[in-house]
């Protein structure tokens, strides 16, 4: 069993408090997630992601606002503990939707590659981090729906 220690340890409640967290995973998923995650600063009007291009990155926010557009058209506001790019980073696609820094914004970058390594390694991981990217996006979905 790996021990929350350093960054992991100081993320780990806002993650577990977020809007939308990834609500399955465990304190010890998310040390071992966040222990091989760059974290990255973006500056005002930096792109996380861009709509059109391919993405391989997966970025969960540690502080900061993030809008998510879609062709120029605003969808949504994302913040501390949300992710972003995950439907590229899911279906190894463009992205549908680009995602820009309103402020100063820190996040964790997971890079596919690196997360695929944790999934063979832990597979319960896997397991519990697909179903809480579906119950996000299955949210999204139905909020969506709803708001038309």
């Amino acid at each position: 069993m790996h021990n929350p220690t350093g960054s992991a340890q100081q993320v780990l409640p806002l993650l577990q408090s977020a809007k939308n967290p990834l609500r399955y995973l465990t304190p010890n998923d998310w040390a071992l997630i966040i222990d091989r995650a760059k974290r990255l600063s973006f500056k005002k009007d930096e792109k996380l992601v861009s709509q059109g291009k391919q993405a391989r990155t997966l970025y969960v926010l540690a502080a900061g606002k993030v809008s998510i557009t879609v062709s120029a058209t605003r969808i949504a506001q994302i913040g501390p503990g949300e992710i972003c790019g995950e439907m590229a980073f899911l279906e190894d696609s463009i992205a549908s939707a680009t995602a820009t820094a309103e402020g100063e914004v820190e996040a964790y970058a997971l890079e596919w590659s690196i997360l695929q390594d944790l999934f063979e390694l832990f597979p319960h991981l896997a397991s519990r981090f697909y179903r809480s990217v579906a119950v996000n996006l299955s949210r999204r979905l139905r909020e969506q729906i709803v708001s038309k």
